[in-house]
């Protein structure tokens, strides 16, 4: 499919406890490049094969959590067509200047009505992958540091109104829905998953009482060994396991959920099939919800539902 709009993920800003324990767990357990530090104490990352100067942000505060996830769009008319596009539909958006967050261009923050900040910018400084342009290699060395993921795939988050977010993002942001699990009644959706690409998903969003809360930030690895691999890196370091290794249902994806340091849930993931808009979007009912998490044991983890930042 054409790559125009809203292209993919581009960052994730995280609370943490303790930002020194949390840097090193990012650093040396996950395996991010750290690319900077700013005036207001955050620690930037990227995953060894982004090209763009950071996709992970974390920031010291009382309490765990997500500050914002943003999007990087195709140009600044883009940016700009979007926002205008927002405020037409009824939103509130606000200019961020270029600069607060390092090597980032202007940025477009609006709130969803399940009360998570989301963000779209058009420019971030590229500082490249560590291998040569010219008849590259496959991989860099930074590869063998830590789990090394490939990049930031995804982000689920929860909080109410999933209805309402998801007609903000197939109407105004030109995402399509790709999967979706009913409510217990069978008359809504309990969760959705969301592309602006032919990734599986490049967002999900959950029902949930309390607005603005994480589930998770996903990493993606190469191969299925690599997540077992990262299964064996979490348990050399004493890293709390939440699930996995396995198979999702949905998505079809292979995962393992771990947290930070601070409580903060996150993902190794990888596979997936490739969706298309013109794919008409799978359903799960609740009761086999079981299974679209946790494919093998047909298990729905009650951490699944209840543990979030």
């Amino acid at each position: 499919m054409a790559m125009t709009g809203v292209l993919r993920p581009g960052h994730a800003q995280v609370r943490v406890l303790d930002i020194e324990e949390s840097a090193r767990f990012y650093r040396d357990v996950l395996g991010l490049v750290e690319t900077g530090r700013d005036a207001q104490g955050r620690v930037y990352f990227k995953c060894w094969d982004e090209r763009d100067h950071h996709s992970y942000v974390i920031r010291q505060a009382d309490s765990a959590g997500i500050d914002f996830f943003g999007f990087k769009v195709l140009d600044v008319a883009t940016l700009n067509k979007l926002d205008a596009d927002l405020r037409a539909y009824g939103l509130k958006t606000e200019r961020i200047p270029a600069g607060e967050l390092l090597e980032t261009g202007e940025r477009v923050r609006f709130e969803l009505p399940s009360g998570h900040q989301i963000e779209l910018y058009a420019e971030k400084t590229a500082v490249g992958n560590g291998i040569e342009e010219v008849n590259p290699a496959p991989w860099s060395s930074q590869r063998d540091h830590g789990i090394a993921p490939v990049r930031l795939d995804h982000a689920l988050l929860y909080g109410p109104n999933v209805a309402e977010v998801q007609e903000i993002f197939t109407k105004v942001l030109g995402f399509y829905l790709v999967e979706r699990v009913l409510t217990p009644d069978g008359q809504g959706n309990a969760a959705i998953w969301l592309s602006c690409s032919h990734k599986v998903h490049d967002i999900a969003f959950a029902e949930y009482p309390e607005k603005g809360k994480l589930h998770h930030c996903s990493f993606l690895m190469d191969t299925w060994e690599q997540v077992l691999r990262a299964g064996d890196i979490l348990s050399m370091n004493n890293v709390p396991v939440d699930i996995g290794p396995t198979r999702h249902g949905v998505t079809r994806g292979c995962t393992i959920y771990a947290w930070d340091p601070s409580g903060n849930r996150f993902e190794t993931f990888m596979g997936g099939y490739q969706p298309y808009p013109d794919y008409k979007p799978l359903t799960w009912t609740f009761e086999n919800f079981g299974q679209g998490l946790d494919y093998p044991q047909r298990k729905l983890h009650e951490t699944f539902l209840t543990v979030v930042t």
